[in-house]
């Protein structure tokens, strides 16, 4: 659940070739614009800012500047590393989800967060559905997508994401006829705030826990055809403390699966 409310964050912008899409980004997720990100010393209310940097939008926990900026990047960085070197169809995730020869499923990512793990299943050839709930969280999303659209590298993989902006456990079957449904909520860390990496610590600031998480299983096994995948960490019980059809274990964490049917052995 959000920590926050909205009249806490704002949305600015560093270089005037971006005053446009700030402008936009303000008005489409409701938020307040205050013009070039130096104003932001004017507004003590204010705890994250959304900027933009050169067409790229950029979240700050404006209380800790030195945790930088957290951005959706498809196109470098982890995804990139995870693109060329994390193993395919053989990594944890795509056994999880089931995909193997003749079965590529669509995917309903029902808590999308920066994206990652939609991306690498995108990348393997999945149509991947991305649902958000936080509107500063979807606009990182949303402007991670349009920017990598005009990189022909991974253009092709990004052609098969879609978002939508909505909350999973009210309105999960606004995604169209998954086949397999991935989960991965906000889950407390065991680690004190200083090891936990940037990205998780601003996540935590702004999102909050997912309280609420055990809701999302029911619906999920309502509307996926084949399987639920839960990524879970290694020390916590199963979601809605639901015993899965079975699990893969890694060395932190691990993917509960909750199989409806069995995935048919030729898919054509």
């Amino acid at each position: 659940m959000s920590k926050y409310d909205m009249t806490q964050i704002a949305v600015g912008y560093i270089d005037k070739t971006d005053i446009d899409l700030a402008k936009k980004v303000a008005q489409q997720w409701q938020l307040q614009y205050i013009g070039d990100v130096a104003s932001v010393n004017k507004e003590s209310n204010l705890l994250f800012l959304l900027q933009v940097h050169f067409q790229q939008v950029e979240l700050i926990k404006l209380d800790e500047p030195k945790l930088g900026a957290i951005k959706v990047d498809f196109v470098e960085g982890p995804v990139a590393h995870r693109r060329k070197f994390g193993g395919g169809r053989g990594q944890d995730i795509a056994k999880a989800i089931g995909l193997k020869h003749g079965f590529t499923p669509h995917v309903l990512d029902a808590t999308a967060g920066l994206g990652r793990d939609s991306f690498v299943l995108a990348s393997l050839g999945c149509q991947v559905t991305m649902m958000e709930r936080m509107p500063i969280v979807a606009a990182l999303l949303e402007n991670g997508l349009a920017r990598a659209k005009i990189h022909q590298e991974v253009a092709d993989i990004v052609d098969r994401m879609s978002l939508i902006y909505a909350s999973s456990i009210d309105d999960m079957t606004l995604a169209n006829a998954p086949d397999v449904i991935y989960l991965d909520p906000m889950y407390p860390h065991r680690e004190k705030s200083a090891a936990v990496k940037k990205e998780m610590r601003v996540f935590q600031a702004l999102v909050g826990e997912d309280l609420d998480a055990d809701n999302l299983l029911i619906p999920a096994l309502k509307l996926a055809k084949y399987r639920v995948v839960v990524k879970r960490p290694s020390y916590a019980e199963p979601l809605n403390n639901k015993a899965p059809s079975t699990s893969i274990k890694m060395k932190k964490n691990r993917f509960d699966v909750y199989v409806n049917q069995a995935i048919p052995k030729a898919m054509t």
